[in-house]
């Protein structure tokens, strides 16, 4: 039983170039996709990041801690306070010195607003440096129950 021929006399020999004008065009085809995308790709969100160079900075960071329960019950420190309460006491340490930070615990159950409506607070107060607070050592709870 025979599945091939042994004479290899006659017929085509072997083509030993490569066609490379395929390879080309395509080449040129993503090179123009990639010409076209990077720019959306690298412009979609415009930030103006804060600069930063603690070796130059001649006063130290200074920070407030202000906590919002799972109630949505804010305290400053350990003191429980109403948001004008908050205002005023951000404002005074705005005065103080106007790039504290401000380092926001949050329950994880707390709404968005509720967390907005602080940040917007501390921010009419003049301090617009806010730290969302985590906790890196615990594992992340799912979004939604089953």
């Amino acid at each position: 039983m025979s599945f091939g021929r042994f004479d290899q006399s006659g017929g085509q020999p072997p083509m030993s170039t490569i066609n490379i004008t395929p390879l080309v065009d395509v080449m040129l085809v993503l090179v123009v996709v990639l010409i076209v995308t990077a720019p959306l790709l690298v412009s979609a969100i415009k930030l103006d990041l804060p600069q930063a160079d603690a070796a130059s900075s001649g006063q130290a960071s200074a920070s407030v801690t202000v906590v919002i329960d799972a109630a949505g019950q804010t305290y400053w420190g350990d003191q429980p306070v109403t948001l004008d309460a908050l205002a005023q006491q951000l404002r005074r340490s705005a005065r103080a010195n106007p790039h504290t930070e401000v380092q926001l615990h949050a329950d994880q159950t707390v709404s968005y607003g509720r967390m907005v409506q602080v940040i917007h607070t501390a921010q009419q107060a003049g301090l617009s440096h806010v730290g969302l607070a985590t906790d890196a050592g615990a594992p992340p709870r799912p979004l939604h129950s089953p």
